[in-house]
């Protein structure tokens, strides 16, 4: 699927992923209606999200990279779905890819390395939100079996316009 030949190493995300993680999403922010963030972060803003991602537990980070240059290709997490206490067994999940490793097969290889890593815990469900529209997400969540179980229309206001958010849901 890597069309340039480049090797990709997955793992958990660490400390040092920090700033290359927060200039990725930060693309996101600022250019696209994918999240709904609508400022970029600094690293020491971000800090705290990365802190909720441990290397083992339900709430994962799993990150791409180039194994020669150590360049973040994108990355996965898994996080709390909702924070009351009978939501435990559910989670949330989202992949975000750099703008020039996209269709690559690295949301892909995000993917099953993160639901690898959530086979042995206590979870039930995955859910991922996809703002609308977004082909290429939604084949790839469809890829993994996930399927569409609602849609909430113009729930989020960014560049101007309203947006559609699909759910989509995944049995674990």
């Amino acid at each position: 699927m890597l069309s340039d030949g480049a090797e990709v190493q997955v793992r958990a995300g660490v400390g040092s992923d920090l700033g290359a993680l927060t200039a990725l999403y930060n693309h996101y922010v600022s250019e696209t209606a994918i999240t709904f963030d609508t400022e970029p972060f600094t690293p020491e803003e971000r800090r705290p999200w990365l802190l909720s991602h441990p290397e083992d537990g339900p709430h994962r980070l799993m990150v791409a990279a180039d194994s020669r240059s150590r360049e973040i290709l994108g990355y996965a997490t898994s996080s709390p779905f909702r924070p009351k206490p009978a939501y435990a067994t559910s989670v949330e999940v989202t992949v975000y890819v750099a703008p020039r490793a996209g269709r690559r097969g690295i949301g892909t290889l995000l993917y099953e390395a993160l639901f690898e890593a959530l086979a042995g815990e206590d979870l039930h469900r995955a859910y991922a939100g996809i703002a609308q529209p977004n082909e290429a997400s939604v084949r790839l969540h469809e890829r993994f079996g996930f399927r569409h179980v609602g849609t909430y229309r113009e729930v989020g206001r960014k560049f101007g316009r309203y947006w559609d958010v699909a759910w989509y849901e995944k049995e674990l």
